[in-house]
């Protein structure tokens, strides 16, 4: 089977030499995304909620342009620039993803990250027709 590259305008368009995401096989494989709004390219850094909130819907639309739910999301990755806060993008993690097995992740502090934003999540889902 091959991969299908897989491309919304509902989220931000790369920003470098990769895909939004890659579906193989019925996995689906997210890139990194970023607090970029996809009406304007521009940052949403006003704080971590929000910027938490602009990053988890990008993820949601590539995603859902893969004929996917967030439900279907088995792993995510999640890059901050500061630890300290955890709690707060918890909080707006947990409404993207309240089902009651949410997805595997781990969330790990890292010096830098693209246009030096706060945050950045990928996710690798699975369709359920594969399961």
């Amino acid at each position: 089977m091959k991969n299908k590259v897989i491309l919304t305008d509902s989220a931000p368009s790369p920003i470098g030499p990769y895909s939004q995401a890659i579906l193989a096989s019925g996995t689906l494989y997210v890139s990194g995304q970023i607090a970029l709004d996809p009406a304007n390219g521009e940052l949403v850094i006003s704080d971590i909620e929000s910027e938490t909130t602009q990053v988890l819907s990008n993820l949601k639309a590539v995603i859902e342009a893969a004929g996917m739910k967030l439900s279907d999301v088995v792993k995510c990755s999640v890059f901050v620039k500061d630890m300290n806060q955890f709690a707060r993008i918890n909080s707006i993690y947990a409404k993207f993803f309240d089902s009651p097995q949410p997805p595997a992740r781990e969330l790990v502090e890292v010096s830098n990250l693209p246009r030096f934003v706060n945050i950045e999540i990928s996710a690798i889902a699975i369709h359920p027709t594969v399961l």
